[in-house]
């Protein structure tokens, strides 16, 4: 069903699934709504979208935004005891 849903929303957006990582993404949000917050998983996926469509996200994008999420804890421990 998932296959079948992304090849779906793939020829409506007009974007060629062979550039989709689809469990590369899922990872992402998954780390991101287990890290973050669960909202913050589709607003990471559509800002990453954004970025990937305006030509602005780095080659590495997906690894450092799940690399974020994974350490976000301890980031914001960090920046909180700067405070």
């Amino acid at each position: 069903m998932l296959m079948e849903w992304t090849a779906l929303v793939c020829r409506e957006l007009g974007v060629d699934p062979a550039k989709i990582d689809r469990d590369e993404l899922l990872d992402l949000t998954k780390e991101v709504a287990h890290g973050v917050a669960r909202p913050a998983a589709p607003l990471t996926a559509y800002l990453l979208g954004l970025a990937q469509g305006a030509g602005t996200a780095p080659p590495d994008a997906v690894e450092r935004l799940t690399t974020l999420a994974h350490n976000w804890e301890q980031a914001t421990t960090e920046t909180m005891g700067d405070k």
